[in-house]
């Protein structure tokens, strides 16, 4: 019942992430979208384990061309232009999340600095790859690429903490067993 339970979970997850895309404002290559916020969630809630396999579903998805990414578009393309290291960020990052947030006794703490590191790891990722597919500057790429999107993304880590702190007793998810 508790694997039954958990792909459902990873499954609402997953669309979430993609319905959270759908809620995009073009500024440049990059979008702002919530999408992290659910990947976020995905993360405190599930677990590592379960919270990859949701990234990966959602990202899969959009690979094999539903319309699960930004502005409504899927397909291939996406991973390779300039939101793709953004996109392939949110592995690792829901990842750490799940670990970080699973091995602390005090979750929500844990879940703020596990998010934070999550973040982290998602601008690494997609600030590098913009980089290399646009060849700007490392200066100039951090300003497209990282520096509009910090205040909303400590918006959604606020966010995503107090969702967290909410459905843990209702999924009864609190401890995520392997």
């Amino acid at each position: 019942m508790h694997q039954l339970r958990m792909t459902a979970y990873a499954a609402l997850l997953a669309a979430l992430t993609a319905v959270g895309a759908f809620i995009a404002f073009p500024i440049g290559p990059v979008p702002i979208v919530v999408q992290n916020l659910f990947v976020y969630l995905t993360g405190l809630l599930l677990g590592s384990k379960w919270g990859l396999s949701a990234m990966a579903v959602y990202l899969l998805a959009g690979i094999c061309g539903l319309p699960v990414f930004s502005g409504g578009k899927g397909g291939i393309g996406h991973i390779i232009g300039p939101t793709g290291g953004y996109l392939l960020g949110f592995l690792p990052a829901v990842y750490i999340i799940g670990w970080i947030t699973e091995k602390a006794e005090k979750k929500d703490l844990a879940g703020i600095m596990a998010m934070i590191c999550g973040t982290a790891v998602i601008y690494v990722l997609g600030v590098a790859w913009l980089k290399v597919l646009t060849g700007m500057t490392l200066i100039k790429t951090l300003m497209v690429g990282m520096v509009p999107f910090l205040a909303g993304d400590f918006f959604k880590i606020v966010v995503a903490a107090a969702l967290a702190k909410a459905l843990r007793p209702i999924m009864k998810v609190e401890s995520v067993p392997d």
